[in-house]
């Protein structure tokens, strides 16, 4: 769903007569809006300092320091396939705890809670890149378009990506230089 729809309607609405079954906070990343349910969200920050993770994942953009606690940060404009930041520090983050581990998620935006009736869940639309559909849960019909819920478990899973481990690195260069 574009970002501008929802700043031309002024906030997201349901469809007239939907009866609210689930709440979502909505994210926007370039010109798109997400879902998140809200029970995901702790907390809205914008991140100071951060400190890179050597050989991690790419769409993290380091350690981030949240009222004490270390957070993995997360961009989410990565784990979509956009174009990275140029730097984590200053921006948005949604601070969520996800399988007892703390998160930041990095947004372009924060919009409003709004309400997501069943009644009006539909299908994946066939036009969704299916490597950005992994990361989606549900898509619900609003007044104003289409409106993705994030996974958190995949958003958040690192391992489902086809990139070597370190220790495979290893071995792979050691066997080619024993060859």
């Amino acid at each position: 769903m574009s970002a501008l729809a929802l700043r031309q309607t002024g906030h997201a609405k349901p469809l007239p007569g939907a009866s609210a079954e689930q709440r979502c906070f909505t994210v926007i990343d370039g010109d798109e809006m997400f879902g998140l349910p809200v029970q995901s969200v702790q907390t809205i920050f914008r991140i100071g300092g951060v400190t890179p993770v050597p050989l991690g994942p790419a769409d993290v953009e380091g350690l981030v320091n949240l009222r004490g606690r270390i957070v993995t940060a997360v961009s989410l404009k990565r784990r979509l396939g956009n174009a990275p930041l140029r730097s984590a520090r200053g921006e948005l983050a949604i601070g969520i705890e996800h399988d007892g581990e703390n998160f930041a998620l990095i947004v372009d935006e924060v919009g409003d809670v709004i309400p997501c009736d069943e009644s009006a869940t539909i299908t994946r639309p066939p036009h969704i890149d299916p490597t950005r559909a992994r990361l989606i849960r549900a898509y619900y019909r609003l007044d104003s378009g289409i409106l993705p819920i994030l996974d958190m478990d995949a958003v958040f899973d690192f391992a489902d990506r086809n990139r070597p481990s370190v220790s495979q690195s290893h071995n792979n260069t050691a066997m080619r230089r024993n060859q």
